[in-house]
C-alpha cells in the first residue's frame, strides 16, 4: 500500500474535477432541445382502430391487465339471396392505462391484425394520474406518428402471400379479358 499523505485525496477530487471541466459536455437541454431518437423508437402503444376485430388477445395477454375494451354484437345481412346471416363484434371502447402498462409490447406481438403500433411519441405526461388512461380516440391519434416499415431488400425473396395474390389478380385479369373478347366476337 503507498503511502498517504494529508490532503491526497482532495487534491485527486480536485484532479478529477479539472479534467473533467476541459471536457465537453453531454448534458442536454431538452425542452428546448428535442432529442435525436432512432427511427423505430419504443414511445407510446397507437391503435388502428380499422384492423381491431375486438378478439380481446391483446387484453388477455397484458401482464399489467392495463388494457380495458367493451364491444357489442352487431348482425351483419347474408351476402348473398339465400345466404345465412353473420353476426361480428364491434368496438365500443378500447383504452390502454399507461399508469400500469410497463411497455413490455406483449399486446402489439400477440395482435394478429396489426391494431396496434409502437409510436415514437414520449411526451404525453399528465398531472393527474387518472388522466394517463387514454382512450381509443387519442390512441387513434398517435397512429399517425408510427414511423413506414424499413423498406424490403430488392434481393430478398418475394413474400408468398404477394406472390399468390398476383397470380390470382393475373388470373382474374385474363378471365376478364377473355369474357370481354367473346363478348366483342358476337
Amino acid at each position: 500500500m503507498a503511502p498517504s499523505f494529508p490532503g491526497s485525496g482532495l487534491a485527486k477530487g480536485l484532479a478529477v474535477t479539472l479534467r473533467t471541466m476541459t471536457r465537453k459536455t453531454v448534458t442536454h437541454q431538452y425542452p428546448e432541445t428535442q432529442p435525436e431518437l432512432p427511427p423505430r423508437t419504443r414511445g407510446v402503444i397507437g391503435l388502428f382502430e380499422e384492423n381491431c376485430t375486438v378478439c380481446m388477445l391483446c387484453a388477455r395477454e397484458c401482464p399489467d391487465w392495463c388494457i380495458y375494451i367493451d364491444s357489442h354484437k352487431e348482425t351483419v345481412p347474408a351476402a348473398v339471396p339465400g345466404g345465412r346471416e353473420r353476426s361480428r363484434n364491434v368496438l365500443d371502447r378500447f383504452a390502454i392505462d399507461f399508469a400500469l402498462c410497463m411497455y413490455c409490447g406483449i399486446c402489439i406481438e400477440v395482435c394478429p391484425f396489426d391494431a396496434l403500433f409502437w409510436s415514437p411519441e414520449f411526451e404525453y405526461a399528465e398531472t393527474d394520474i387518472r388522466e394517463l388512461t387514454h382512450e381509443r380516440d387519442k390512441l387513434r391519434e398517435w397512429m399517425w406518428t408510427v414511423p413506414a416499415p424499413p423498406a424490403l431488400d430488392p434481393a430478398a425473396e418475394e413474400p408468398k402471400e404477394l406472390g399468390a395474390a398476383r397470380k390470382t389478380a393475373e388470373k382474374l385479369a385474363t378471365a376478364a379479358q377473355r369474357e370481354r373478347e367473346q363478348e366483342a366476337g358476337e
